[in-house]
């Protein structure tokens, strides 16, 4: 008789404790952009080191994604998530007691070493505990909840930033993850992958690649796009990528089966959020500087001015959710991407030096409801489109992709932002602003491209796209915690 109710308790200790633990590491990727002056006026430093505040957490994220998952899966999914959560309680605390400028980055690394083994694991072990039949409300509130700390980075840097002080935006953190770790503990059921030995090859392979790329995505506008740094890291990553595809098709037992990618839900899924991302964090990144440095905004008024498209998702990605369940997640997806993309147009057609609140509204508006469109039913779209025992490491390709996605979106944009303006006048910024944000909305519109290629549900499949078999494997590796 308690059965149920007990299953019932589970899937939303679940759903809160992989919420919340989403919820830190997406905010650690832009909450920090909005301390940078106070950050610099404190520690010191010259601007390449207050880059590398933001860009360490993002390279060790990207790069280890897959790694984390990996581990989760041979070791046990709620240990490695423990250990994760652990990791960036830790360097969270240890950044907001850096003396100096070299300890914050160092910190900061440490950081996203964390959030890379947590992350992929909160949708593989939310995945485990909540029945197929409710997973798309599931992944819907999940989705809410990342999209919105990823959305209000800024503003939350930002007011903790100008009403306390820059520490608190990693102090933040220690609470928050000092509660999760014991409930973790107690409240989350023990699960596994494959059971397969460690793939070493196609770790070190990804993980050297990924940093390639990232790091020249990061120096490019720095260093200039044809500096020997920035080659180096893109013929040298793109090489190791090569070889990483390579061994995933000849492996016996690779760390990210090339055989996935033949499925056209899976390849859909992962091009549209890489393009998501590459868009929408481009974007977040140039209009938070735009809303202060040209229209006069401080950090918090800026921040509260984003709230129809920041806190769009709380609304928004539930009821996304709920329609997927229903109609199959690739119509709402697809919306929802030319939702962003059109958001982001019409942002490019009215941003002047002196725009009206009023003028701006409508983009952020539909910026908002298309952004909480994708995630939910991206999340269900990634963890269907794979067999239970890879959802580890479907859900870790699919993160580093979206990091991928973000970098190259900031480096891109911020290249164009330079290339047709800068920081010299109000008029040099909105001429820099307007090309970039037209170049975001076609990014994220070859997202929505990408996401037609994704099969519809066909009749009478579940809501989560498996089979009864699927399920029935999925259920008998769960361990009672």
């Amino acid at each position: 008789m308690n059965q149920p109710a007990a299953r019932r308790g589970s899937a939303a200790w679940a759903l809160v404790i992989t919420s919340v633990a989403g919820f830190m590491a997406a905010l650690d990727n832009l909450v920090v952009t909005t301390a940078l002056p106070s950050i610099r006026e404190d520690l010191g430093g010259a601007l390449h080191d207050l880059e590398w505040t933001v860009s360490a957490y993002t390279l060790t994220f990207a790069v280890l994604l897959m790694f984390g998952a990996a581990l989760g899966d041979r070791f046990g999914r709620r240990r490695l998530f423990i250990a994760g959560l652990a990791v960036f309680t830790g360097a969270s605390a240890a950044a907001a007691l850096a003396p100096g400028i070299d300890a914050l980055i160092a910190a900061r690394a440490v950081q996203g070493v964390g959030a890379a083994i947590m992350m992929p694991l909160t949708l593989t072990l939310l995945t485990a505990a909540v029945p197929a039949a409710r997973r798309g409300m599931a992944y819907g509130i999940w989705g809410a909840v990342n999209g919105l700390a990823v959305a209000s980075g800024p503003l939350i840097g930002g007011s903790l930033t100008e009403h306390v002080s820059w520490q608190w935006i990693f102090w933040l953190n220690v609470p928050l993850g000092l509660a999760l770790l014991p409930l973790a503990r107690l409240r989350l059921a023990e699960s596994f992958g494959t059971g397969a030995r460690l793939d070493a090859v196609g770790t070190l392979l990804a993980s050297g690649g990924l940093f390639g790329i990232v790091y020249a995505l990061i120096r490019g506008p720095i260093d200039g796009w044809t500096g020997a740094t920035v080659l180096t890291g893109l013929i040298a990553g793109g090489a190791l990528l090569a070889g990483f595809v390579h061994h995933g098709i000849r492996a016996k037992a690779p760390m990210l089966p090339m055989r996935l990618f033949r499925s056209r839900a899976f390849s859909g899924i992962n091009a549209a959020s890489l393009l998501m991302f590459l868009g929408m964090f481009g974007s977040i990144f140039l209009l938070s500087q735009y809303m202060q440095g040209v229209l006069g905004y401080s950090p918090t008024e800026a921040g509260l001015r984003m709230l129809p498209w920041t806190g769009m998702p709380m609304i928004v990605a539930p009821i996304a959710g709920y329609l997927s369940d229903r109609i199959g997640g690739r119509p709402v997806v697809a919306a929802g991407l030319a939702l962003q993309a059109l958001g982001l147009a019409w942002f490019a057609l009215v941003v002047t030096p002196d725009v009206s609140y009023a003028a701006q509204l409508p983009a952020l508006i539909v910026s908002g409801i298309g952004m909480a469109l994708y995630f939910a039913p991206a999340a269900n779209l990634v963890m269907s489109s794979v067999r239970p025992s890879e959802q580890g490491i479907a859900s870790g390709a699919n993160n580093a992709l979206r990091e991928v996605g973000g970098a190259l979106g900031v480096a891109v944009m911020a290249s164009i932002f330079a290339a047709q303006g800068g920081y010299g006048s109000a008029r040099e910024f909105v001429d820099g602003l307007e090309p970039a944000l037209w170049v975001g909305a076609g990014m994220v519109a070859l997202g929505a491209v990408a996401s037609l290629f994704i099969p519809g549900r066909k009749a009478g499949e579940r809501p989560d796209g498996g089979s009864a078999e699927a399920a029935e494997s999925e259920e008998h590796r769960l361990i009672p915690a």
